[in-house]
């Protein structure tokens, strides 16, 4: 059984930077595909980025030019840098992977706070 393990969120000043990292265990199922999710308070969970195994990179539109998604296939695990920070991105984290049987996995959640 797949487990993600989070790590790097915090409290950060708006312009500020974090970077994200989930590491998934071994599994004897492929994993094809890792990513990021958030929720806030009274919204719903929304997809931040996503990668797969062969570096096909999807971004929402909030974060173009923001952050970065990256993965080191050997490891199974996924990063996020996230720059130029906003308030607007204070939000939960959450790390997620998916298997070839559409099998998703998610992480426990690591919280993100941008304010002064």
């Amino acid at each position: 059984q797949v487990q993600l393990v989070e790590s790097g969120g915090g409290l950060v000043q708006p312009g500020g930077s974090l970077k994200l990292s989930c590491a998934a265990s071994r599994s004897i199922f492929e994993i094809v595909a890792m990513g990021w999710y958030r929720q806030a308070p009274g919204k719903q969970r929304e997809l931040v980025a996503g990668i797969t195994s062969g570096g096909r990179i999807n971004y929402r539109d909030f974060v173009k030019g923001r952050f970065t998604i990256s993965r080191d296939n050997t490891k199974n695990t996924v990063y996020l840098q996230m720059d130029s920070l906003k308030p607007e991105d204070t939000a939960v984290y959450y790390c997620n992977a998916d298997d070839p049987f559409g099998h998703r996995f998610w992480g426990q959640g690591t919280q993100v706070t941008v304010s002064s």
